[in-house]
């Protein structure tokens, strides 16, 4: 598979080109009712950051997900401020109503704050309950459909 000159096999700058075209073909579909690429940064909190806080920063709500763990606690944690008194866990019917409430009450959509070792679907979960009560014009999430046979 490798070639005499070359280091890297050769299928592999097939699949590198496939993907290049790929992101080209789909950033250049004109149709408006395809979906809308997008991607989700995580935040990067600096370990020395020393500043204070602003006086609002106890005000926010922020929305956790925490890795799995070995006694099967559930992965979300709603708490009110960045440095908040530690809660419950709470698992995803559980978090909904209370993002519910929260958005009945007027409060600013909850920061989502994900654990570097947290799971994929566990932050996307986060994501879609947040967004259904505080919804945006950009709502990219992957969800499973059902097709019929």
């Amino acid at each position: 598979m490798a070639t005499g000159t070359a280091s890297a096999p050769s299928w592999l700058f097939s699949f590198v080109d496939l993907a290049f075209l790929l992101i080209i073909a789909m950033t250049q579909i004109a149709d408006p009712n395809a979906p809308e690429l997008g991607e989700m940064s995580l935040p990067r909190i600096e370990r020395d950051a020393t500043g204070g806080l602003p006086a609002a920063a106890g005000e926010a709500w922020q929305l956790r997900v925490h890795p799995p763990s070995r006694d099967g606690a559930s992965p979300f944690e709603l708490i009110r401020g960045p440095i908040g008194p530690r809660v419950e866990r709470l698992d995803e019917a559980t978090l909904r109503e209370r993002l519910h409430e929260l958005n009945g009450s007027g409060m600013a959509k909850p920061l989502l704050a994900p654990h570097e070792d947290s799971r994929s679907q566990d932050l996307l979960d986060a994501a879609a309950a947040i967004a259904e009560e505080w919804p945006d014009r950009r709502r990219v999430l992957v969800g499973r459909r059902l097709v019929a046979r």
